[in-house]
């Protein structure tokens, strides 16, 4: 009888496994099929040989252009910001065990983005010093936000309505430095606020691909940890995880990876909060699901951006589109959460 319940518990870790295999697998092909879309499609559609040749560096007449110097470095931008949104949202989604805690709605993002249009509009400085203010800006929310919501004991409702206060604040003061900005400033400023691939430069992105090759594997490795924090303190500490050690390196690697695609991209709006619950509902649970949530967030800026060039007469940011999708989970998601008396 042992030995029965043993191998029904092993088949049912291994047909998890493999439907965790198959959907990776899955995400990441469409992810390939939405980067080479991205570099064939546009105002002229290229045929693939033409696209290969250019970005071997061979020079062809229009082609190498539009294909080296417009599509490629908007397709990487995507690429890199969307695995960076999505994978630091699944972090703090399931560290703090909320769907609602994440980098959008507990306002670090808002404090990246208020250092960035600080920079943009009163310090009128380069892409490197916003890098590097909407890193520190995102760490001092973070630390704010821990700050305030510190009461008694430690308190996930707390925070997040803290978070959404302190990105309600964030956000009037990124309104007030646009009422003051110069004119010529405000057109950059609101690329950061929309969330925008438009104008995206090969120099402005090896900031940010350094920064999610670094950080990236060390929230993979840590995956196994973080489903453990999920379980409760207490839990986690019981079966062998440091939590504050762990929780530090994951805040501080997803903050940083955040921050530096917020100052690439600007705030995408609901990726980070929508690419863990999907990627959720498509592998399942009992092993980490940070890969399939960063590659969710890959699909979701890849595909948006297209559909906002592509779907409509006029063309849209990709964070419009991304804002369309996630408005009407984030209302039924509060929602279920209020009927069930988790808010």
């Amino acid at each position: 009888m042992k030995n029965k319940s043993v191998e029904f518990i092993m088949a049912g870790r291994r047909q998890r496994r493999r439907r965790w295999i198959l959907v990776t697998a899955f995400l990441a092909a469409l992810a390939s099929v939405l980067c080479c879309a991205m570099l064939l499609l546009g105002s002229t559609v290229y045929p693939v040989k033409d696209v290969v040749r250019a970005l071997s560096g061979e020079q062809l007449k229009g082609v190498s252009f539009a294909v080296n110097t417009i599509r490629l470095p908007r397709m990487l931008a995507g690429l890199f910001a969307g695995f960076a949104f999505g994978l630091a949202g699944y972090v703090f989604q399931t560290m703090l065990r909320n769907p609602l805690a994440n980098p959008n709605v507990i306002g670090i993002t808002s404090g990246s983005s208020a250092a960035a249009v600080f920079c943009i509009t009163i310090l009128h400085t380069s892409g490197a010093v916003i890098s590097v203010a909407s890193v520190i800006a995102g760490l001092a929310t973070v630390a704010l936000l821990y700050l305030l919501s510190r009461g008694r004991s430690f308190s996930i409702g707390r925070l997040i309505l803290v978070g959404i206060g302190l990105q309600a604040m964030l956000d009037a003061f990124i309104s007030y430095l646009l009422l003051v900005s110069a004119e010529q400033d405000i057109p950059a400023a609101l690329r950061w606020l929309t969330g925008s691939l438009n104008g995206s430069q090969m120099h402005e992105l090896p900031p940010l691909a350094i920064t999610v090759l670094i950080f990236a594997p060390i929230v993979i490795v840590l995956g196994k940890h973080l489903s453990l924090l999920e379980l409760g303190e207490q839990s986690a500490s019981s079966l062998g995880t440091d939590t504050d050690k762990t929780r530090i390196a994951l805040v501080a690697s997803s903050v940083c990876m955040i921050a530096l695609a917020t100052a690439t991209t600007g705030p995408i709006a609901f990726v980070s909060f929508l690419s863990g619950p999907i990627a959720t509902r498509l592998v399942g649970v009992g092993f980490s699901n940070a890969i399939p949530s960063a590659l969710v967030g890959v699909n979701l800026v890849l595909a948006a951006d297209l559909i906002g060039q592509f779907a409509f007469e006029v063309r849209f940011p990709v964070g419009i589109i991304t804002g369309i999708l996630g408005a009407p989970y984030l209302i039924y998601l509060l929602i279920r959460m209020n009927r069930k008396g988790e808010l």
